[in-house]
């Protein structure tokens, strides 16, 4: 069979060829022909089309040139592609209204089977959605035939000269053929509409279908049982022929088939089941070494050990029946209860493993419910009993739509099964699972809480009153959504439960999985965190993406109907007249996620294999570096909003708005990144380089689109904007080079030498091993100072990096050598005079107020003045610790009384 697949492929592959091959030998030939007709005689009549470019006789007889749009092709040429395009869309549109009579004639054909009514609702949405590609074909031809009447111009008024009739006939045939391109989309549309009231149509048929077999009601009674009887009889003998004579058809004459349909079932049971186990146990497995567990690890092994062996369990019987079906063992009239009978198995195995992991009747430990060991084990066997009595009566009942057997017998079969079911909920009501009061689930347990039996207690007389009353359908949809829908959304809020604690800070580290992560990749208590929070988001779509059509199949949905609006949630979400698609969107995010790791990777290529072998400086390499981010990140947000389909036309608008906010509101934004890429080009500084501005000044750390990073000596990030480093001045100790200056200044008394002191500076700055010896040290008279001689020691350095090192060895070494040749340094002197007054008047006033003579006076005088320069004894002790004391001089002090002496 796949041999006979790839034949077929290769035949189709080079028909496909050969009529590509055609196609471009008629287009070479129609492009050898002459573009155009020249005639000797002017008056002579040209082609019913004039094709571009050619002379065209004016109304006064000259020439005029007739200039064609851009991109149109020659008059044949254009007949003949607008013929065919119109061709193609009248067969597709006469198809397609033929299939919309076909359709609307099966839709009432089928009114009563709702598998049918799905289909042929997909069929509609199908047609429908194909004539919107008969618009779609037309409108470059009609955009083309617009530009082109455009380009000829409105016909001539009354009155003015008569216009060629080469041109009045291409006048004429583009807008006939306007008209028909406007007729056939027309027809489109009006088959577009015709599908969506037919799906519109198709929907109410359902739903009313759907009502009606639930309340419809039918008449019990001793006739009723007595007719189900006898068709019970008749379906027996009917099913005994039909399976018997199956089933000896196939071992007499499909042994084989059977053989290996038993050997390859067996060995799928092998690998799905026995490997689930083998994979996933550490997921389901119980630990029983007495410990009590969490009620996270309840929570999850709860979840996986209902989730994975029923996964493995419908993958098997899945497989089963597709092998079944491949080696032609199965029947028209026997595939579909082969069909719901493994669904069923299915199920009862899917709310089995639920029970046993929500009740764990025989480890305690585990169970998340607080009941004794006895309810555990009644509510295990109910519930097991309630979910094979529904399983029986959907086998039940597919097995009589098979057969054709009466009505009254389904009516039956359903009775009896509600009535098992309501019976069996009555029970449930009336048991006592409930934990004890000591707290010992090994004692006898006590009544339910009276919510919960009078809800079952009306649940399951209900269902029986229902029944009796001849409610049969609407009794067997309430028992089904009772047994499968209530297992389903307990499944769902088990796994509610499992993703909410599992997201729950410092919780996932104690998981096998976070421990598995932990050790495995190293992470630390937030990368974990963050992992159990998207491990708990993971859980929570998976619980919606399995419960969510399980629900919805349950309540009489077919699985077309997801499908459907599942195509529609991921690729048709209208809002207004604009259209979102999920999976473009999707899409699109993935492209530039791609795109943006082939950026980071061919940046470390780069920088990495090219850049670092031509030993480029480190800042170039991440100017470098950094452009190529920049553009790789613009270049992947082309290609992820091309691929997610986005129209850049109709964001015209927006980007119009977005330009004139640009112009106030973000103008510094702008300022700033613009300046930012000035930066990278011209590259005033690079990562590395020490810079001062007017208000910092450290090592660039980072150059980025906004700021630049700039760290300072005292290891502080400070983050300057690029706008203020371009309209700012900014020095570069590095700019070009490293080399640089080291400037010691040095005071020696009056009575040094100076040019001794120019040669022990010069020998000291030569000794050090940093110091350059070209450009050669120097040694600068700077000036007479207050108390010194000024003078500055200047010599360069490769590295101005080292500047701070060199400045202390060579001031050291200074201060050492001046010590031992007795040089001295010296310290601040102030001469201060205090002139008390004149003429003795400020004495006399002194004497009158301290009643004693001139000395007196002048004592007290100097203790006033004393008083005002000798500080407080705070702000003295403050003073010493802020300053070196200076050495201070005594002063003579004349007193002009005559009378007094100063005082040394």
């Amino acid at each position: 069979m796949r041999f006979d697949r790839l034949i077929t492929l290769a035949l189709a592959a080079l028909l496909m060829i050969w009529t590509a091959g055609a196609a471009l030998s008629q287009t070479a030939e129609t492009a050898q022909a002459p573009d155009a007709v020249q005639s000797a005689d002017p008056a002579q009549p040209l082609p019913e089309a004039a094709p571009s470019g050619t002379v065209a006789p004016a109304a006064d007889g000259g020439a005029t040139d007739i200039p064609a749009a851009p991109g149109t092709q020659t008059a044949p040429e254009a007949v003949t592609a607008v013929s065919q395009a119109i061709v193609a869309a009248e067969e597709k549109l006469e198809a397609a209204e033929a299939d919309m009579t076909r359709l609307q004639q099966r839709v009432e054909e089928n009114a009563e089977n709702d598998t049918a009514l799905v289909d042929l609702k997909l069929e509609a949405e199908e047609l429908a959605r194909s004539m919107l590609d008969v618009g779609v074909s037309l409108r470059p031809r009609q955009t083309e035939i617009k530009a082109r009447l455009d380009q000829l111009g409105a016909p001539p008024a009354e009155g003015e000269p008569a216009e060629p009739d080469t041109l009045k006939a291409e006048r004429t045939r583009l807008a006939e053929e306007r008209a028909a391109i406007n007729a056939l989309t027309g027809r489109a549309e009006a088959v577009s509409v015709q599908a969506s009231e037919l799906g519109d149509k198709i929907t109410s048929l359902r739903r009313d279908l759907f009502t009606n077999t639930l309340i419809k009601r039918t008449e019990l009674g001793p006739g009723l049982m007595s007719e189900a009887y006898v068709a019970l009889n008749d379906e027996i003998g009917q099913l005994e022929r039909i399976y018997g004579s199956w089933i000896k058809f196939i071992w007499l004459f499909k042994w084989q088939a059977v053989l290996a349909w038993c050997f390859f079932s067996l060995l799928a049971a092998l690998v799905l089941v026995a490997g689930a186990f083998r994979v996933f146990g550490w997921l389901i497995h119980r630990e029983t070494d007495g410990e009590e567990p969490s009620y996270t690890s309840r929570l999850s092994v709860a979840f996986w050990s209902t989730l994975i062996p029923t996964a493995a369990m419908a993958a098997l019987a899945g497989i089963v029946y597709l092998l079944a079906d491949s080696l032609s063992l199965l029947r028209r009239d026997v595939a579909p209860v082969i069909a719901v009978a493994l669904a069923v198995v299915v199920g009862i195995y899917f709310v089995s493993k639920l029970a046993r992991a929500v009740l764990s009747p025989n480890m305690p430990a585990w169970r998340l419910v607080n009941i004794s060991n006895s309810g555990a084990r009644l509510l295990h066997v109910m519930v097991v009993a309630l979910v094979v009595v529904n399983g029986l009566d959907y086998v039940l009942n597919t097995v009589s739509q098979t057969l054709d057997s009466p009505v009254v017998l389904t009516v039956a079969k359903g009775l009896i099964a509600v009535v098992l079911m309501s019976l069996i909920l009555i029970m449930m009501s009336m048991g006592k699972p409930m934990l004890a009061a000591s707290g010992d689930p090994a004692d006898s347990g006590q009544r339910w809480p009276r919510v919960i039996s009078t809800t079952l207690l009306l649940a399951g007389v209900g269902l029986f009153l229902t029944a009796l009353l001849g409610y049969i359908g609407l009794a067997r949809f309430v028992a089904t959504q009772i047994v499968v829908t209530g297992a389903i959304l307990t499944m769902m809020y088990i796994g509610y439960l499992s993703g909410r604690a599992i997201s729950t800070q410092e919780t996932f580290a104690g998981t096998a999985i976070g421990r598995w992560l932990e050790t495995r990749y190293q992470l630390g208590p937030m990368a974990l965190d963050q992992a159990g929070l998207a491990a708990g988001l993971l859980i929570n779509l998976l619980v919606l993406m399995l419960g969510v059509p399980l629900i919805l199949l349950q309540w009489g949905f077919q699985p077309q109907d997801i499908e459907l609006w599942f195509y529609r949630v991921m690729t048709d979400i209208r809002i207004g007249g604009i259209t979102i698609s999920l999976v473009g969107i999707f899409f699109g995010v993935v492209m530039f996620i791609i795109g943006l790791i082939v950026t980071r990777w061919f940046q470390r290529w780069l920088d990495g294999s090219v850049m670092s072998r031509g030993r480029m400086d480190a800042g170039v390499r991440n100017s470098i570096k950094t452009g190529i981010g920049y553009l790789g990140v613009a270049i992947a947000g082309l290609i992820g909003v091309s691929a997610a389909g986005i129209d850049m036309s109709n964001l015209a608008l927006v980007a119009g708005a977005l330009s004139l906010g640009i112009g106030f509101g973000l103008q510094n934004i702008v300022s700033n990144f613009v300046s930012g890429l000035i930066l990278l080009v011209e590259r005033p500084f690079k990562v590395g380089d020490w810079v001062s501005t007017s208000t910092t000044e450290g090592f660039v750390k980072k150059i980025s689109v906004r700021a630049t990073e700039i760290e300072t000596f005292t290891r502080q990030s400070i983050i300057v904007p690029n706008s203020e480093l371009i309209n700012s001045p900014v020095g570069n100790w590095t700019h070009r080079n490293k080399l640089g200056r080291v400037d010691v200044p040095i005071g020696v008394s009056y009575d040094t030498d100076a040019r001794k002191l120019i040669e022990i500076l010069t020998e000291i700055a030569q000794g050090h091993d940093l110091v350059l010896r070209v450009p050669e040290p120097v040694v600068h008279f700077s000036g007479f100072g207050e108390s010194s001689l000024d003078f500055v020691l200047k010599c360069h350095i490769s590295d101005v990096l080292n500047g701070i090192t060199v400045r202390t060895e060579l001031s050291l070494r200074i201060l050492e050598r001046l010590n031992a040749e007795n040089i001295e340094i010296p310290f601040p002197q102030r001469d201060l005079n205090i002139k008390l007054g004149e003429d003795g008047e400020v004495l006399a006033v002194l004497k009158e107020k301290t009643g004693g003579g001139p000395a007196a006076a002048v004592k007290a005088s100097r203790a006033k003045s004393a008083s005002k320069l000798v500080p407080a004894p705070e702000t003295q002790a403050g003073t010493q610790r802020r300053r070196r004391p200076s050495k201070a001089k005594a002063d003579s002090m004349d007193v002009d009384d005559g009378g007094g002496e100063g005082e040394k």
